[in-house]
């Protein structure tokens, strides 16, 4: 209450106007609060949350939660923080940044007004910069499904590097040399990772990259159905695709069913796979897999441990990921196939 006060005396209102602008209250202006706030971090005061430490950690999302063109991922993951969590007795809230953090408002302020002890934060796009301020402030938090090289910063994520170069290699051996890649067109370090992995196949293999043969979308079956049409529409078409995302992977599985392109005779598909989507297409599909789930349970895990001092080391895992082979992939075709006006295909010599 000392420390209320004084910063109630040094910005010239009443403690209940600071406890209120602390709050977030729709009643004080916001010139008031950025005061308020501001005197707060000056003097490094954060409320305490409630009259005991709760068991409660945040699942943060810089924006909306849950994007769908991620697929399963997120429900996956949630899955696998509740159960890391429930290992140490805690609860999971999950908090939207964009929406509800003010922006005079440091982070430890924020989590605290939110009543929660740590935070696990999940990476969309730029999130390692999130995850370096957070990290600076001192507020327990770990980042999954990305990497920082900031070395504050605590993270669990998967390398799909090696497995995306194993896919690849899969594809030559099989007598493919027209590999096509398509990619989500947000390229963070996972995306990066298959990336690299397709290049290095290439390169391994002796064959030259055609950058004709990279196509960039939004995640999802619409920007999967989109990539393949491009692709087929090449002058001298793929006779393989690496997606690097599920939903795209079943997004052109499902073109291809409407077009009439055979998977695997006319065209071999691999994509990405966080649970068991490749096992509810026609035809099953090879994949590059992760465990969305265990990324979870592990970030939870180490997170609740640390706050009840059962964890006094750092977390910066990378989990390693695996080549599923099913149906979707065969020897190279004899002849291409090629799409033309009119959604036509032509098998190609």
């Amino acid at each position: 209450m000392s420390s209320v006060r004084k910063i109630a005396n040094s910005v010239g209102v009443s403690v209940a106007t600071v406890s209120r602008a602390l709050n977030n209250h729709p009643d004080v202006s916001a010139e008031t609060r950025q005061r308020v706030l501001e005197a707060a971090r000056s003097t490094g005061y954060n409320p305490s949350v409630g009259k005991r430490p709760t068991n409660v950690i945040g699942l943060v999302y810089p924006t909306g939660p849950v994007q769908a063109g991620y697929g399963d991922f997120d429900s996956l993951m949630l899955s696998g923080v509740v159960r890391g969590a429930n290992e140490q007795r805690f609860d999971v809230t999950i908090i939207n940044l964009d929406r509800d953090k003010d922006e005079f408002e440091s982070y430890t302020q924020f989590f605290h007004r939110k009543g929660v002890r740590g935070v696990v934060i999940r990476a969309l796009e730029a999130t390692s910069v999130l995850a370096s301020e957070i990290a600076a402030e001192g507020f327990p938090s770990i980042m999954i499904a990305d990497r920082s090289e900031d070395p504050r910063v605590n993270f669990v994520d998967s390398e799909s590097k090696s497995t995306s170069r194993k896919a690849v290699e899969h594809l030559i051996d099989i007598g493919h040399k027209r590999i096509a890649l398509a990619i989500h067109n947000v390229q963070d370090s996972d995306h990066q990772d298959r990336e690299d992995g397709y290049c290095q196949a290439l390169a391994e293999a002796g064959l030259e990259r055609d950058e004709d043969l990279t196509v960039r979308a939004p995640a999802g079956p619409e920007g999967g159905a989109m990539m393949l049409d491009h692709l087929l529409q090449h002058e001298d078409p793929p006779t393989a695709i690496f997606f690097t995302n599920p939903l795209s992977t079943v997004g052109a599985l499902h073109r291809c069913l409407q077009l009439g392109v055979r998977v695997p005779k006319d065209l071999s598909v691999i994509g990405f796979d966080d649970g068991d989507v490749r096992l509810r297409t026609f035809p099953n599909f090879t994949a590059v897999c992760q465990d969305a789930q265990g990324l979870g349970l592990e970030a939870a895990r180490w997170l609740t441990r640390s706050l009840t001092g059962n964890a006094h080391h750092s977390c910066r895992e990378l989990h390693r990921t695996t080549l599923n082979v099913h149906g979707s992939t065969s020897l190279c075709p004899i002849t291409g196939v090629r799409l033309m006006a009119g959604n036509q295909i032509v098998r190609q010599v």
